[in-house]
């Protein structure tokens, strides 16, 4: 499977097929995010409260997904499980944290796949495997189960092929996400941000297609927002994973990063919190002009296998995303290609709690098959 599937499985009814990341717990399986340093933990003794949902909703879990080790990482490079395949983009890094549950998708594995994303590791791999991908607004789905057990900044969200898929996925995990009509003519919030040509004018050419309205907007915030968003992880990944960071199993690249998490203070935490605080007000204040903010899910393409060597580096291509973890926006990644052949996400965020709102405003972007399987499902009941 191109090191996309950890394990083979099959477990339940006939509905749609998931493939599940190593970090979400399946009864009877160990849990291992991935990481040799957890090669021997005991197998969970309970299905994950979304495992169990989706499973209640008469799916079939197929498999349990590869990721970047511990969750900590956006490239989905693994030294122990093995790097996964990117199925449509050979070369290119199929994006982490849940870089096997966006292959998954991509290569035709599965119908949904469920990730996690606490910097954009959902987003990062749907845009660099040219998938759909949902962050939820933060604690909407239930993150029992999943590890790290605490997290302000994590939330559990699907992949897939299509838009209407996503919607699926949603309303199973969560019965109050209810789907809604199309918004005819959105009025969107069209971010100023810096990154390359080639991606600014794709996404600038599915809006022009789209007919939205468009409304420029700033988020000055958006970087004090990032370097806020790596400060709370850092001190939360420490707290739940600092552990395991003198066993030499671990990958050089997490055991560095958790290991310098480990100089992050209080004062630090406090001064992000307080940044957490405004940055939540500025995008509200944004969003009660329009429907939606639009921006690209990354600045760049994605990187070559060869260029994602440099871990710390790669942090970068976080910069559009992470600040609406720290936020708590819903946020969604919409696979775009740019005319050269590579992939482009379109993001889409929300208003916090208003994620069925948010499809509904991302099928006026979304292709017009996707828009047609929409309608199928709605007809099917």
């Amino acid at each position: 499977m191109d090191a996309i599937l950890i394990e083979e499985l099959a477990i339940g009814g006939d509905g749609p097929t998931v493939v599940v990341k190593d970090s979400i717990d399946i009864a009877g399986y160990a849990t291992r995010a991935a990481s040799r340093v957890l090669e021997n933990v005991a197998p969970a003794a309970d299905h994950a409260e979304v495992v169990a949902a989706l499973l209640d909703a008469g799916c079939r879990i197929v498999g349990k997904a590869n990721m970047h080790e511990l969750a900590y990482g956006v490239t989905g490079l693994n030294a122990w499980t093995g790097t996964p395949a990117n199925p449509l983009y050979p070369g290119r890094v199929p994006g982490g944290s849940s870089s096997g549950s966006a292959a998954a998708v991509a290569a035709g594995l599965c119908d949904i796949a469920l990730g996690t994303d606490t910097g954009g590791s959902v987003r990062i791999p749907a845009a660099c495997c040219g998938v759909y991908g949902l962050k939820p607004s933060y604690g909407r789905i239930s993150r029992r189960g999943v590890m790290p057990e605490q997290s302000s900044l994590d939330c559990v969200g699907p992949f897939a092929p299509s838009l209407a898929m996503i919607e699926r996925a949603m309303a199973m995990m969560d019965p109050t996400f209810l789907v809604g009509p199309a918004v005819s003519r959105p009025t969107l919030g069209v971010v100023t941000v810096d990154a390359d040509a080639a991606v600014l004018a794709t996404i600038e050419d599915r809006l022009a297609e789209s007919g939205a309205r468009l409304k420029p907007v700033a988020l000055p915030g958006m970087k004090a927002a990032f370097d806020a968003g790596l400060t709370i992880i850092g001190a939360e990944n420490w707290a739940a994973l600092g552990h395991l960071a003198q066993s030499d199993a671990m990958g050089a690249d997490v055991r560095t990063r958790l290991l310098a998490a480990a100089a992050i203070t209080a004062e630090d935490v406090a001064k992000a919190e307080r940044v957490r605080a405004a940055f939540i007000a500025e995008v509200e204040e944004v969003l009660a002009g329009v429907d939606a903010l639009v921006l690209p899910t990354m600045p760049d393409f994605p990187l070559t296998l060869e260029e994602a060597a440099d871990a710390r580096a790669a942090i970068r291509v976080t910069a559009f995303v992470r600040p609406f973890n720290l936020s708590g926006h819903p946020a969604l990644s919409i696979p775009l290609e740019a005319p050269n052949g590579l992939p482009v996400g379109l993001q889409l965020v929300g208003r916090r709690g208003e994620d069925a709102r948010l499809c509904a405003v991302a099928r006026a972007l979304a292709p017009s098959q996707d828009n047609q399987e929409q309608d199928n499902d709605s007809h099917a009941g």
